[in-house]
């Protein structure tokens, strides 16, 4: 399994493998494995990527 928090980046999109009821969050910050996420459904999160193998879902919104 490969380590997301080294690709991600604010404005990409994902999702918790284990709360999918809080909806797809865009990730607000990365420091180190610390990623901050804005989910919908939940608000704001800081999730340890050693923990939780977050999800990417999209690269980030499309422009409009």
């Amino acid at each position: 399994m490969s380590d997301l928090s080294s690709i991600l980046a604010p404005g990409m999109l994902v999702s918790h493998p284990d709360r999918p009821d809080w909806g797809t969050g865009q990730v607000q910050s990365v420091i180190g494995h610390r990623i901050t996420v804005n989910f919908p459904d939940e608000g704001k999160i800081v999730i340890d990527a050693t923990q939780v193998p977050l999800i990417l879902v999209s690269l980030g919104p499309s422009p409009t």
